[in-house]
């Protein structure tokens, strides 16, 4: 019989002084109340569209969120949900299982979980306050801090798109030296976009004020697992074998809104451009989520709000994307799995259909900490274990995940790399200032 691997323990806010503890005594209090906080600044709006019945539906879902903040600062039981949405079930059995594994105590509560399930489970919460609340069921609580977040990095989008159509312009004469720099150069910027992250801040302004192409070069000694040259490599092979009848698909898993959508877009429409594939597939959420994480609006809305932009080449980029997503060649998704409190190594078993989907990538990218946390099942892991490993099993196609490091898990470093940055900056893994572009692939 093959060895069972022990997996390390989940990380809890259980560990007081933990960052997982701060998330949950500080972070998450504080999203909630602003949450409470834009619902109450809506009310005339709601009135002016609903009448007293939007009122009334805005009365019930602030109390609905102060029992929860309550519940969730008291250390509370965490409860079944008891809404009829399409994933309330499978919310409930992923309850049960946890009560199982809680060593027969039978209570799970908010700080003694693990730390991934409850801030999902948070998030799960705060939209079904609206979603149980017509008429204002389909308010997304978080979307004008999106909005306000794409504002403000208006010059860093207006230097990307520029950077980007000059880039276009000859992208036909790179000799192969030259395409793989700048594929390199834009995955950076895909990297470090990943610092805009609201639920992050709290939701405080994380917006990127200056083009982080300036930076690229100063920022390279912060990335600590780099294995650009491997996507490259990937991309070569899997070009040399396919034939003209097979397409070359990437997928991105999007992260947040914003900047980092907008550098996902430059990659994407980079990869098609350069003739590195042929069609990429998109991932985003299909409820509010995690304070900034992209939905369907989200995708759209920027697209269009670039098409209308004042500026040529913002515009030239937005009517190219349109072109793409009507070509069919730019795809956009979103499966309810990405929003479930599980971590990937559970994706063939409870959403067969979206592995399946994956695995006719040639290579997936999955975006920022969320997604990392969901990739090595948010744990305790020693540095240096193996990413192949930490990902018990989910293997549906090569993946790469482009990383700002926000919380206290990482793998596939070298041996004593760890220590040595954690010797000289002890909130290494948690400020955002370090990075990944990390793979997991048999090349």
């Amino acid at each position: 019989m093959a060895a069972v691997t022990v997996l390390p323990v989940s990380l809890s806010a259980r560990f007081k002084g933990s960052f997982a503890y701060f998330t949950v005594k500080d972070r998450l209090p504080q999203i909630l109340t602003k949450v409470i906080d834009t619902l109450h600044r809506h009310k005339n709006e709601f009135f002016e569209e609903h009448g007293e019945k939007g009122v009334e539906a805005e009365k019930r879902a602030i109390s609905f969120l102060s029992k929860l903040r309550n519940e969730l600062q008291t250390d509370k039981p965490v409860t079944p949900l008891e809404d009829e949405l399409p994933d309330a079930a499978l919310w409930n059995q992923y309850l049960d299982y946890q009560r199982n594994l809680a060593n027969g105590s039978g209570e799970l509560s908010w700080f003694q979980s693990p730390w991934l399930f409850v801030e999902c489970y948070m998030y799960r919460r705060i939209h079904a306050a609206l979603a149980q609340n017509p008429p204002i069921e389909n308010f997304d609580v978080f979307k004008e801090g999106k909005v306000q977040n794409f504002f403000e990095s208006q010059e860093a989008v207006i230097a990307l798109c520029t950077y980007f159509q000059e880039l276009l312009k000859n992208i036909k004469d790179l000799d192969e030296k030259q395409l793989q720099e700048e594929l390199f150069k834009l995955l950076q910027v895909s990297l470090w976009g990943n610092k805009c992250d609201l639920s992050f801040s709290a939701g405080e302004d994380s917006s990127q004020k200056s083009s982080p192409l300036q930076s690229l070069e100063n920022l390279l000694p912060y990335i600590v697992v780099n294995d650009m040259e491997k996507i490259w490599s990937l991309f070569v092979k899997a070009k040399k074998r396919n034939t003209e009848k097979s397409n070359v698909r990437v997928d991105i898993v999007l992260d947040n809104a914003g900047f980092e959508l907008v550098s996902d877009f430059v990659l994407a429409d980079f990869l098609l451009s350069s003739k590195l594939a042929d069609e990429v597939h998109f991932h985003g959420k299909s409820i509010p989520w995690y304070v900034s994480d992209t939905t369907k609006h989200d995708f759209n809305w920027t697209i269009k709000q670039l098409q209308s932009a004042n500026h040529m080449w913002m515009s030239r980029c937005g009517i190219n994307w349109e072109g793409n997503l009507k070509k069919g060649v730019w795809v956009y998704h979103d499966h309810m799995f990405w929003t479930l409190p599980h971590d990937f190594s559970s994706m063939a078993g409870v959403a067969p259909d979206l592995y399946a989907d994956l695995q006719k990538s040639n290579l997936v990218f999955f975006k920022g900490d969320l997604n990392y946390r969901k990739l090595t099942g948010d744990r305790k892991w020693e540095y240096t274990v193996p990413f192949h490993q930490a990902l018990n099993k989910f293997h549906p196609a090569p993946l790469c995940s482009l990383r700002t490091l926000k919380s206290d898990t990482q793998v596939g470093l070298k041996p004593g790399q760890g220590e040595e940055i954690q010797a000289s900056e002890p909130e290494w893994m948690v400020s955002g200032k370090y990075g990944i572009v990390q793979i997991d692939a048999a090349l």
